[in-house]
């Protein structure tokens, strides 16, 4: 029993101090200010893209970076039952982001597959939340970009 309790005891501190931090957790290395975006398309999907972003917008740094945001968003049908009800959709949100100052143009394509709910309140919470991750999802891969170039 004491041999069990050190080993447990043992393994835990040798992955507790393993040094794995996630990369997203806190960007140290941006050097820029997205000052500037304008949004078209998707208004739910842009204002999560919003409140995402305004997380970089610093006024001490000099290096501004304008963008600009076209998003669209697809609930497709993918697949129905026997009687024709609707069982699995597909949701897509395909963002194309011009940097101005660059005139570079990125193209981020996310896709998720949700099954139909009998609570259409749930449902419509459920992929909102979806909406959200997307949105995570795609200022992470921007701002990667960002830092990259």
């Amino acid at each position: 029993m004491i041999k069990k309790n050190i080993i447990l005891l043992s393994l835990l501190f040798f992955f507790n101090s393993c040094g794995f931090s996630p990369i997203y957790l806190t960007n140290k290395n941006v050097n820029f200010s997205i000052e500037q975006a304008d949004y078209i398309g998707d208004r739910e999907l842009n204002n999560f893209l919003k409140v995402n972003l305004n997380k970089y917008k610093n006024k001490k740094l000099d290096n501004k970076i304008l963008i600009e945001i076209n998003s669209e968003y697809k609930k497709k049908i993918l697949s129905n039952d026997s009687a024709g009800e609707v069982t699995n959709y597909q949701l897509e949100a395909n963002v194309v982001i011009l940097i101005k100052n660059t005139n570079k143009i990125i193209k981020i394509y996310e896709n998720s597959i949700m099954k139909n709910m009998a609570n259409k309140f749930e449902e419509e919470r459920h992929e909102r939340y979806i909406k959200q991750n997307f949105a995570s999802s795609i200022t992470n891969k921007l701002i990667s970009e960002l830092i990259i170039n």
